[in-house]
């Protein structure tokens, strides 16, 4: 029973984290209307190390050389390089769309622990995986090909979907770290890692973040994806990983594009053509068939051996 209840309360991690991510495009699409790219990501960030400080003083690190270079790599790919990557998609699309390219992120994350845990996929999870594929298919191609206001652009679907295959890097090296040290310090020092190497970044590509001249709104749109999509997501999903197998929990990921959606088509008046809707459906429809009737389990011991 301990066991049972501890998954169950895995599970409701994840899908709380999944839940808070969603908010992510809709308070991110509100900063970008007064900063650019990298000065959004950077203060997400900022915001999220603010509520994590503690936690440096309070938790000590214990990984080994070996181990440090594993947390750095994964804070390269899953802070400047996935995030900068993600939310220049978003710059030149919109919200309700990056949102359903997000669900396919269930399937790559099924796909990755079948090739890195040695796990095996049935015929059901190999279709499932192609229905996912035409459903990002359909909502890239029912975008239009001309960025501008409100407008859905394929290469914007396109940067939102690469932006998830370095994400699974990130995830799955997460996972192995979680297999000898807690979740709270990977997750603060992989947080606080990634946003020193923003801190070098940003300023050389967008130019220094600006303080004058961004309004209240803006900062609170910052503040709130940085403390409740950031620090608060990361922390949940990640303690959520270790007491549920990744490729099981990949299907909470769900929750991300269908309230990221729901907030661009009711709150930012976005529109989503037929075609966007019919793979939206899809996307979820195989996630939710992938997790739920795939014969596909996860090796955690494989996990654990992850390069």
């Amino acid at each position: 029973m301990p066991h049972l209840k501890r998954r169950t309360l895995g599970f409701a991690a994840c899908a709380l984290a999944s839940a808070f991510w969603g908010c992510g495009f809709f308070f991110g699409k509100i900063a970008l209307a007064e900063m650019n790219v990298g000065a959004m990501v950077f203060y997400r960030f900022a915001f999220a190390c603010l509520i994590l400080l503690p936690v440096l003083i309070t938790h000590k690190p214990t990984l080994d050389r070996r181990e440090w270079t594993i947390l750095l790599t994964a804070s390269f790919l899953g802070v400047p390089l996935q995030f900068l990557l993600q939310f220049y998609g978003l710059s030149i699309t919109t919200v309700s769309h990056a949102s359903l390219m997000v669900g396919t992120m269930p399937v790559f994350l099924a796909v990755g622990a079948a090739l890195f845990a040695r796990e095996r996929m049935d015929l059901t999870g190999w279709l499932a995986l192609a229905g996912s594929t035409l459903g990002a298919a359909l909502i890239a191609v029912g975008g239009s090909r001309h960025p501008g206001a409100g407008q859905a652009t394929l290469a914007g679907d396109l940067i939102v979907v690469f932006s998830l295959f370095i994400a699974l890097g990130w995830i799955l090296l997460n996972k192995q770290l979680m297999q000898r040290h807690s979740a709270i310090v990977v997750t603060a020092y992989g947080l606080f890692a990634g946003t020193l190497m923003l801190a070098v970044v940003v300023p050389v590509f967008w130019g220094i973040p600006p303080l004058a001249h961004v309004s209240l709104k803006a900062w609170a749109a910052l503040a709130a994806s940085g403390i409740l999509c950031t620090a608060t997501t990361t922390l949940l999903w990640n303690w959520g990983l270790t007491q549920v197998p990744a490729s099981q929990a990949g299907i909470l990921l769900n929750m991300e594009p269908l309230i990221g959606s729901l907030l661009g088509v009711f709150v930012l008046g976005e529109v989503l053509g037929p075609s966007a809707w019919l793979g939206g459906f899809l996307i979820l429809g195989a996630a939710v068939t992938l997790t739920l009737h795939s014969k596909t389990h996860v090796a955690e011991e494989a996990l654990a051996g992850l390069p």
